[in-house]
């Protein structure tokens, strides 16, 4: 697991829009962070975390999961950008003060594109859901 302090080293994000706290999991196909929701939050309003925030999390899941790779084979961690969201679903809205668990699992990978399906959960539960169509920087 990674913690909080480590985690900039495989995202291009900087506080305070850092929206993973840890790595939990991770896969060639699939990974999964924890996010602890800070009431001082930019993405927290009247004690909930917004919709943005949390498709601000599914989508540094995703780039969690290319920087991680990009460390284990010893090679820069590369941008990442988000070219689609679709049938996002926003069920809940997590309170300030808890935690939620993000998991990325890999549709299709072509080329520089790749497209996942992300999901938030709090205590088992489904809070928000989508498919992100992710392109990765070829640029060195």
């Amino acid at each position: 697991m990674i913690n909080q302090e480590d985690i900039t080293a495989y995202i291009p994000q900087r506080p305070p829009i850092v929206m993973i706290s840890r790595l939990l999991e991770a896969g060639e196909k699939n990974i999964r962070t924890g996010l602890d929701i800070a009431a001082d939050n930019v993405f927290v309003e009247d004690g909930r975390f917004m919709p943005p925030g949390l498709v601000e999390n599914i989508a540094q899941t995703a780039a969690a999961r290319i920087g991680y790779l990009a460390k284990l084979n010893n090679t820069p961690v590369p941008l990442g950008f988000i070219g689609a969201i679709q049938n996002l679903e926003i069920i809940e809205l997590p309170a300030a003060e808890t935690s939620v668990e993000t998991e990325i699992v890999i549709e299709h990978e072509v080329f520089n594109a790749t497209v996942v399906k992300g999901t938030v959960k709090q205590n088992g539960r489904v809070m928000a859901q989508c498919d992100m169509k992710i392109f990765v920087s070829q640029n060195k």
